[in-house]
């Protein structure tokens, strides 16, 4: 059956909350309202206001709540309006969600998940538009994980509901209307385990969440020009699935990471860094990223487009790596590593 990704994520937290009665669901405005985008809309009806839980304007205040009450048996999924609110928390999910397994020697868990709306397009200005996964990321004891597509979105979310660590559950605003297939029966999509959107031999585009999207469609550009491009969807960046990025670039030797984050300091950085420790003799062109511009998200809809990734970015940036022609040194270096080991050269 056809759904909305915001109604594959209404479905799961009910389907999850039938399943087990630890599951409670807390935030600004989730009872009657149903949630900033409609989340969790008519859970309160079903589940009642002990386990539909609206909470006071204070993120510090029911992110702390929900901490302890994970600690202690519940397993809360809270909603943070806007990902750029984490930042009120930040002190709650880094120093205290994140570390209490390990500061209690295993025998405490936190089965915390922390959805919430991040991304730009919509023109909600500087507070409101931010991507920051790869804060989220840096933290050890956080699973991040980001669904592009409405089956993911569910299959995704029940897998974080049961997990018995705290997961940052990032749903990209302009997702929440995109339609596809949901099965009727019950699923489940582990964490860290990338999807292979579309096949190809010629370069791979990696990606997550809206960006995967713009990346396919970078790919049929492509493919109209006789190029086959390789999309990988990573669905979680931590725990990240290495095997599936590298058996990749080991293939088509050439990559592109494209992500809304701004490009500096961006989750990118981390996939080509491990590209190039893992599988440089395999390349045959120079790793590239694809980021937003280094600056705040501006409110104007034309100025928040000029600064996010576009699909002819994405083309023009693929294009020049599959027409990449070494430098005289570089076909030395090529040269000189060859004699030494064939396989140890740019192809």
């Amino acid at each position: 059956m056809r759904k909305t990704y915001r109604e594959a994520i209404l479905e799961a937290a009910a389907e999850e909350m039938a399943r087990d009665d630890a599951v409670i669901v807390m935030g600004e405005d989730v009872g009657v309202y149903g949630g900033g985008f409609g989340a969790t809309e008519g859970l309160i009806e079903t589940y009642g206001p002990e386990r539909v839980r609206n909470t006071p304007v204070s993120e510090t205040a029911f992110v702390g709540t929900a901490i302890g009450a994970a600690a202690t048996g519940m397993r809360p999924v809270v909603e943070l309006m806007f990902s750029d609110f984490m930042a009120v928390c930040w002190d709650q999910i880094m120093n205290e969600a994140a570390k209490i397994h390990y500061m209690y020697a295993g025998s405490v868990n936190v089965p915390l998940v922390i959805r919430t709306a991040a991304g730009a397009g919509t023109g909600a200005a500087s507070q409101h538009s931010q991507s920051l996964e790869n804060m989220y990321c840096h933290v050890p004891g956080l699973k991040v994980v980001v669904p592009s597509t409405p089956y993911d979105a569910k299959g995704l979310l029940k897998t974080a509901i049961r997990c018995n660590d705290p997961v940052i559950f990032l749903e990209q605003k302009l997702l929440y209307n995109m339609e596809g297939e949901v099965p009727e029966t019950e699923y489940t999509v582990p964490l860290g385990k990338a999807a292979v959107r579309r096949q190809g031999d010629d370069i791979t585009l990696i990606s997550y969440g809206r960006m995967v999207q713009k990346c396919l469609d970078a790919a049929e550009a492509l493919a109209e020009k006789g190029w086959q491009a390789e999309v990988i969807d990573l669905r979680t960046l931590s725990p990240l699935d290495t095997d599936s990025v590298l058996a990749s670039v080991r293939k088509t030797g050439r990559a592109v990471i494209v992500h809304e984050a701004v490009q500096f300091g961006g989750f990118g950085g981390e996939i080509s860094a491990m590209i190039m420790e893992e599988a440089f003799d395999a390349l045959k062109a120079p790793v590239r990223r694809i980021g937003a511009a280094y600056c705040p998200v501006p409110c104007a809809p034309e100025m928040e487009k000029n600064v996010l990734p576009e699909t002819d970015q994405i083309i023009e940036t693929a294009e020049g790596i599959l027409n990449f022609v070494p430098t005289s040194l570089a076909l030395r270096i090529h040269e000189s590593r060859a004699q030494a080991s064939p396989a140890a050269c740019f192809h």
